[in-house]
């Protein structure tokens, strides 16, 4: 029987402590739903710990035995300021744990990184492949001065904007340099813009050889690619915009999970085509044509 979303919820709800940041916390969980949701099970080891904690595990592989697992002391770690998590996956049924850093480890951490925190295992001294953190920008000598993160309002301004249009059009004039009115309406403005950056994504990573000139055409349809689940990155991102242009409910954070897939699979039965839930010409071609 395979465990339940609940269950690990619940289990890492419990394992970040009371004292772990409401930011942290949230998306944490968040993290072990999106993972879920692509058939990987993710569970939340640690998260708060008092400085007595941190030097308990500080002392393995030193004055305790076991190996060493932390290089930080009490109050040099961001676990002390309820800025980070540990993960680890587990079994289909929910019963053991696993620790093998493999494609579904890293897959992880990828969903991590596109939420917001740092992970471990991209730190060149010390890799700590369970860790994820938010520093909120301050080192920890700030936060051992009593300096606070400012997560929450940064946070929730993401909520808020994130899948509408207005984040959108945000997000096209910073990543590629238009000057789109952020109202919020899915206007011809937009959708051009759109289109540019479908052409933008297939020169930079298919050498497509393209004009950028937000126009669908003859030499665009022909060099469009098939994007497919478990694709992550700008051209997802654009796919997800499209769709959300249209009406449909997703979040658009550049990662092609279970929601984009049933959502492109609603679009090409709605428009008439072949429906598989890989977009390639045919249905790029209608949601830029």
């Amino acid at each position: 029987m395979t465990v339940s979303l609940k269950t690990l919820l619940d289990r890492s709800e419990r394992n970040m402590g009371s004292g772990i940041n409401v930011v942290v916390k949230d998306k944490a969980l968040e993290l072990i739903k999106r993972a879920y949701d692509e058939g990987i099970y993710v569970q939340i080891s640690d998260g708060f710990r008092s400085h007595k904690e941190q030097n308990a595990l500080y002392a393995k592989g030193r004055s305790t035995g076991g190996n060493i697992v932390t290089n930080a002391r009490g109050g040099q770690s961001y676990h002390n300021f309820g800025l980070a998590v540990d993960y680890f996956l587990v079994s289909d049924d929910g019963n053991k744990a696993i620790w093998d850093v493999n494609k579904d480890w890293r897959r992880v951490a990828a969903i991590g990184k596109s939420l917001g925190f740092e992970w471990g295992g991209d730190w060149s001294s010390f890799k700590d492949y369970p860790h994820l953190q938010m520093t909120g920008g301050l080192s920890l000598s700030q936060l051992r001065a009593g300096k606070k993160p400012n997560l929450n309002s940064d946070e929730k301004e993401r909520h808020v904007a994130e899948g509408k249009i207005a984040y959108i059009q945000s997000k096209l004039n910073d990543r590629y340099g238009y000057h789109l009115s952020v109202d919020n309406i899915p206007g011809p403005n937009t959708r051009k813009a759109l289109v540019k950056a479908y052409q933008t994504e297939l020169n930079k990573q298919f050498n497509a050889g393209l004009k950028v000139d937000g126009v669908w055409g003859p030499k665009t349809k022909a060099e469009s690619v098939v994007v497919k689940k478990g694709a992550e990155g700008n051209l997802t991102w654009v796919l997800q915009a499209l769709l959300r242009c249209e009406g449909y409910d997703l979040g658009v954070d550049g990662i092609f999970g279970n929601e984009t897939e049933e959502t492109v699979e609603d679009f090409q039965n709605d428009v008439g085509i072949a429906v598989d839930g890989r977009p390639g010409p045919v249905t790029f071609g209608k949601l830029l044509d």
